[in-house]
């Protein structure tokens, strides 16, 4: 069910069982399996923050950037550029995951459960979505992602410990339940 990510860093164990990292299919299976996990939760009670991607809006494009749509409000913030600046074909807006990330922020207050579309470059330099990376980890609130495989030893520099859960609803909803006791203080088991 879960493993452990490989830590090549100093291990930072205080998220260790309380972040995952869903691995093993493509980015829009993952984030159709983040939206039913979040709906499944919250129909259970679990108050749960977060923000997922959706497709670009130009199926051509060459850069898998589109829109994220927060957890809590549902409100959609674009995060394609129409056009790449110079010097790059991604056509990545960082201003607009600036905005995702700071509607997250608000949307976290009291939450169980953080759901992030995914640790990717932006993240791995200390911008995009990871200030709720880094909000989550202070807070102790099990955090739910995937990791672009261009970036995982940045990954592995802030979350060594991070569990790598299958990309399959049951899998995801175990570890929940598990990270979910290591936060209340009852025995994972």
């Amino acid at each position: 069910m879960r493993t452990k990510l490989p830590a090549r860093t100093m291990r930072n164990t205080t998220m260790a069982g309380r972040i995952a990292v869903v691995d093993g299919t493509d980015s829009e299976t993952i984030q159709r399996l983040f939206a039913a996990v979040a709906a499944d939760l919250e129909a259970e009670g679990v108050k749960v923050a977060g923000a997922l991607a959706e497709a670009p809006p130009l199926q051509d494009s060459t850069c898998s950037a589109g829109l994220l749509r927060t957890l809590g409000t549902g409100e959609a913030y674009s995060i394609h550029l129409d056009a790449a600046p110079a010097g790059t074909s991604c056509h990545l807006d960082a201003r607009g995951v600036e905005l995702a990330c700071a509607a997250v922020l608000g949307d976290m207050r009291g939450c169980d459960l953080v759901v992030l579309s995914k640790f990717g470059k932006l993240e791995a330099i200390g911008e995009g979505l990871f200030p709720v990376f880094a909000a989550a980890a202070v807070a102790r609130t099990p955090t739910l992602t995937t990791v672009s495989a261009r970036h995982r030893q940045a990954w592995l520099a802030f979350a060594p410990d991070a569990d790598l859960v299958d990309a399959d609803i049951a899998a995801v909803k175990r570890w929940w339940h598990q990270a979910s006791r290591l936060s209340t203080g009852d025995p994972p088991y």
